[in-house]
């Protein structure tokens, strides 16, 4: 794929039907070019990570409640002031122009449409005006990839709270590439440019690796950044790639007014816990003063409930977005968000759980 000077991502949109979240990605695989398909589907090294994030769920059971007078679920809820339709929302994740041509302009009108916070990525390969032509004012978070200078991070800041971020992501946990073996054998590299990142990059972001592009990236990240982007934005900011509770306390401690339990979507340190495995010891260490959103290995109604009744207050959603994206432009992304919604509807009534406090007073049970 790296030599392709032409990257024909998918162009059709139109609403998809989803019976389930895994079959996306066997169809997507079938359309999206394999450079860019395996560059969204594929984790680091073994790829243990990846599939430890979805199977991790299985560890933990949700007990059937009856009697419960449960009917018509509502799965509304609010963070941070902004009222969401489901409690879920979309990931930051890069270059969405490899899974359709209408890049993240697509997704974002797909989650507006939804009704739900878009996360836009630093390395999008769409600009902020046109992301904004899909939101359409819908509320949106913008998830900062440093700069080594920080003036030029102070740029990137002004651009996102002008553009209308309400929030900051500060992904941590990404100061290099994992060894990613499916990239690596397509030598695969950016087909298009990045503009937000570019004015820090040797060149535009296309025809560049990911390792290339982290490497011109700030390495070096510790609480004075969260400090620094707390202070400069005026915004809350999370810290994204929370695996302990120690790293939670210590971004509290530098200002964080959200903390992000996330190990990449297994794109990083390959033999790290599920993300699922360390959610409920962060959640008794972080004890409700901050909200957190989890993600990682969500592709049921059954996920998102058990990452809430651990702890999270939201989940981020990314992979099945993006397969969604590439079989049907922003109606197919709005389907996918559908089927969530329908699907964690289901699991409520059948555990018993009318709200989203509901969900997080609910009691999972230890499986063999």
């Amino acid at each position: 794929m790296s030599n392709e000077t032409n990257y024909n991502a998918p162009k059709e949109i139109k609403p998809i039907k989803v019976i389930n979240t895994y079959e996306l990605q066997d169809e997507a695989e079938k359309i999206v070019p394999k450079g860019g398909f395996d560059y969204m589907a594929g984790g680091s090294g073994d790829e243990f990570t990846l599939r430890r994030n979805t199977a991790a769920f299985n560890k933990k059971g949700i007990l059937p409640r009856v009697l419960s007078d449960v009917e018509f679920p509502e799965t509304k809820t609010s963070i941070f002031g902004i009222d969401i339709n489901a409690p879920f929302i979309m990931a930051p994740i890069a270059a969405h122009g490899l899974a359709h041509e209408t890049k993240e302009a697509g997704t974002a009108k797909g989650v507006s449409d939804f009704g739900t916070i878009m996360s836009i990525s630093a390395y999008s390969g769409a600009t902020f005006e046109e992301i904004e032509k899909g939101l359409d004012g819908s509320p949106r978070w913008f998830q900062i990839c440093m700069s080594k200078d920080d003036e030029l991070n102070k740029n990137i800041l002004d651009e996102a709270k002008a553009d209308g971020a309400t929030a900051i992501i500060l992904t941590a946990d990404s100061t290099l590439s994992g060894n990613r073996d499916r990239d690596d054998h397509n030598q695969f590299v950016y087909p298009f440019g990045m503009p937000i990142v570019s004015r820090y990059l040797t060149g535009d972001g296309k025809n560049m690796s990911l390792n290339n592009i982290y490497s011109q990236s700030k390495q070096k990240i510790s609480p004075r950044d969260v400090r620094f982007i707390a202070e400069y934005s005026g915004l809350p900011v999370f810290v994204k790639g929370i695996q302990t509770p120690e790293d939670a306390l210590k971004a509290i401690g530098a200002g964080a007014a959200g903390i992000w339990v996330s190990n990449h979507g297994g794109r990083q340190l390959d033999g790290a816990p599920a993300s699922f495995d360390v959610l409920a010891d962060i959640s008794k260490a972080v004890a409700g003063r901050v909200p957190i959103v989890f993600d990682s290995g969500i592709r049921r109604g059954e996920h998102i409930f058990k990452a809430i009744a651990s702890g999270a207050d939201i989940v981020a959603v990314g992979r099945p977005v993006l397969f969604g994206l590439a079989l049907g432009g922003s109606e197919g992304v709005k389907s996918v968000l559908d089927y969530f919604k329908k699907d964690l509807e289901r699991v409520m009534q059948l555990a018993g759980a009318q709200t989203v406090a509901d969900i997080k007073n609910t009691r999972l049970i230890d499986l063999d």
